[in-house]
């Protein structure tokens, strides 16, 4: 009889068999026989039976997946017509998005990793909001090479950028919207070195800071801040889930995550004005930032940095002006981004007459023929990539 048959029975006889398969319950095992002169409450029985179950059912569904992925058509072994799902209690929140909802922390049960592998080093405890956020800066952050920042509210960015240094990175990204910035949390691929330090602590209330690690003299700067939240969280090597979850009413969403990478191949130039160089690495690297804002979403780049956005709008024309708007004078020979095709000339315009050079986009509406002549009368070029990178 293997271990979970034997678990399992014992399980069914909890009254009279007091099972425990969770080393980390151990001692408060043996405080509960110390207190009880050597018994175990009936209580505390039932819930070693429920935990036993549990970990057999963890057991069976690690098997079945093994087995699922074993089989050789992809529906099968990423899309399973069963799907069982199994997360442990990392902490309990203080609250949800707001404060009449209660909120818990999970990881899943295989293993820790991703952002549930994180270490909180300094501040308050982490809110549901928070962990949201530190989500959205590392997918921002993880993809570049360079150092690179963002600073997130609400899973959005105020401000993306890239640079040879990380305060240098930093200061840009915060340039973009230090309005929108008040508040937010900043995501970095690199160590937080003192110059970096010096920079976000004089850049005014910031919830918190995640990075791969702090420099020793850059932590006891920022950790003067009490309540600022200092949180390391290595990128080498990050693991991520390849499958995405989105919970409806008696139901659940799966997907594959959106990992698509853009091949040099599929770049297609379909005005007859051709991007610089130098416009065509501003427009990959608002491609890269655009893909994970919300949408309609729009990104205006200059160099390697944003200087405006236009996230989670219902009109991709109001996106457009957005962005333009939060650029202000600064937008003067800027590229834009779209999450997605331009669906009318008015984005066209828009862009044309605050000065942008170069859009890159979707393509693949009904209008794109319209799209393209209004592109060529305004002496913009367009980059068509084929991809479209929606985000709700």
């Amino acid at each position: 009889i293997g271990g979970p048959s034997l678990l399992r029975s014992a399980a069914k006889n909890f009254k009279s068999v007091a099972v425990l398969c969770n080393p980390n319950r151990y001692e408060d095992i043996l405080r509960e026989l110390d207190t009880n002169n050597g018994l175990l409450s009936d209580a505390v029985l039932f819930q070693m039976a429920a935990e036993a179950f549990e970990h057999t059912a963890l057991y069976d569904r690690v098997i079945s997946r093994f087995l699922h992925q074993r089989l050789s058509t992809k529906e099968f072994s990423r899309l399973p017509q069963e799907l069982t799902l199994h997360f442990s209690k990392i902490q309990n929140l203080r609250y949800g998005e707001n404060p009449h909802q209660g909120a818990a922390f999970y990881r899943k049960a295989e293993g820790c990793y991703g952002l549930a592998g994180l270490k909180q080093l300094h501040g308050k405890e982490l809110s549901f909001n928070n962990i949201l956020d530190l989500q959205a800066a590392i997918e921002f952050v993880k993809g570049f090479e360079q150092p690179a920042a963002v600073i997130v509210k609400h899973s959005n960015p105020t401000g993306v950028a890239e640079d040879a240094t990380l305060s240098k990175a930093y200061q840009l990204a915060l340039r973009c919207d230090p309005v929108s910035a008040f508040g937010g949390i900043i995501g970095l691929n690199r160590k937080v070195d003192v110059p970096a330090a010096d920079l976000i602590i004089k850049s005014g209330f910031i919830e918190c800071v995640i990075a791969p690690g702090f420099q020793a003299r850059a932590f006891r700067m920022l950790s003067q801040k009490k309540n600022l939240r200092l949180v390391a969280l290595p990128l080498d090597g990050f693991k991520e889930d390849d499958l995405d979850f989105k919970q409806v009413a008696g139901g659940l969403l799966l997907q594959e995550k959106d990992r698509r990478a853009l091949q040099p191949e599929e770049l297609k130039i379909v005005t007859k004005k051709k991007p610089t160089r130098s416009q065509m690495e501003s427009l990959l690297f608002g491609w890269e930032v655009v893909k994970n804002v919300k949408s309609n979403a729009i990104v205006l780049v200059k160099g390697r940095r944003t200087i405006g956005l236009g996230c989670g709008q219902t009109s991709r024309v109001q996106a457009v002006k957005i962005a333009i708007e939060k650029a202000g004078k600064n937008i003067k020979g800027a590229v834009m981004a779209s999450d997605a095709f331009l669906p009318k000339t008015d984005n066209v315009a828009a862009a044309a007459m605050a000065g942008i050079k170069a859009v890159i986009q979707t393509g693949g509406s009904v209008a794109d023929a319209d799209v393209i002549k209004a592109a060529d009368k305004c002496g913009i070029a367009m980059v068509m990539t084929g991809v479209r990178h929606f985000k709700h």
